[in-house]
């Protein structure tokens, strides 16, 4: 410790103790060193894993929470965004020269199903720049019925496995980059509140879409008032009761971060017609059927 003091006292005493500072400097570094890769170390101890049985449940659930089951869903402009929504996970896709503040999803899902070697229409891989090719919902309302459009439905149709794969992995990526952005001393609170989740397949379902769902809270972007509304949040919000399943906390707190963001958002309908369905959806973070998914 350096003792802050006047005069030739200090330069005496930082003389004699220049060695032992260097020392200590050296150590906290050690120690620093020894925090950092002890936190890499919990990020890499926590992971989730579904059974293939589980994983088409997984995807089911997320295909009825986005799009209530409908094919037509799958290629969709929601009232009131910039962009459409795609897939079984309704992800997002941004038209050339719109920069929203949601992470864009699509094209991250269209590389993935490249690497699957999964057959594409032809026009979608020709596209260049990579962007929705509508230039905003009238635009899409005039042509969704068109053999393009029904083309790119039934290509998303056919390839929902590899959809809930791409959801999965994602999920399970952004676990020790959440664990890494998480306040230090919370990272232990966070850490054993995923490492619970993680044990059941309710629990992974959980957090796998509320990722896909309001993502993993990490971009600046993704910000009201400050406030963000990803995975990350909402673990910061459990509360850690003892009384309660780590998986009813994450509903409940989920909840509250929902509700925060709807009630901070300049567009009303935040919270007139999404949060409804929004908290709805929560409802579905249960436990499954065991015998339905057990294979």
């Amino acid at each position: 410790m350096t003792v802050k003091i006047f005069g030739l006292v200090l330069l005496i005493a930082t003389l004699l103790f220049s060695g032992c500072n260097a020392e200590n400097g050296e150590q906290s570094k050690s120690e620093a060193g020894s925090v950092a890769e002890s936190q890499k170390e919990l990020g890499s101890a926590i992971s989730i894993a579904l059974k293939p049985a589980q994983l088409d449940w997984v995807g089911q659930k997320i295909f009825q929470n986005e799009c209530a089951g409908r094919f037509e869903c799958l290629v969709h402009w929601n009232p009131g965004e910039a962009f459409p929504s795609l897939g079984i996970g309704h992800f997002i896709w941004y038209p050339e020269g719109v920069e929203g503040r949601f992470v864009e999803s699509f094209p991250a899902l269209v590389d993935y199903m490249a690497q699957r070697q999964a057959s594409m229409p032809d026009w979608l891989i020709a596209l260049d720049p990579f962007d929705a090719p509508w230039a905003d919902r009238e635009a899409f309302l005039a042509v969704e019925n068109s053999p393009k459009v029904a083309e790119l439905r039934e290509f998303l149709a056919g390839t929902q496995g590899i959809q809930a794969e791409f959801i999965f992995r994602r999920a399970r990526a952004a676990l020790a980059s959440i664990l890494e952005a998480t306040p230090d001393d919370r990272k232990d609170g966070v850490a054993a509140n995923l490492s619970a989740l993680s044990e059941t397949p309710g629990g992974v379902y959980a957090i796998i879409d509320y990722v896909n769902f309001k993502g993993e809270g990490l971009s600046p972007a993704e910000r009201y008032n400050g406030e963000g509304w990803g995975l990350l949040q909402v673990l910061l919000e459990m509360s850690g009761s003892s009384d309660k399943s780590t998986l009813v906390q994450f509903r409940e707190a989920a909840g509250v971060v929902l509700t925060r963001r709807a009630e901070s958002a300049e567009d009303p309908i935040e919270r007139e017609r999404w949060l409804p369905g929004w908290l709805k959806r929560l409802e579905s973070y249960e436990e499954p059927p065991v015998l339905k998914i057990s294979e």
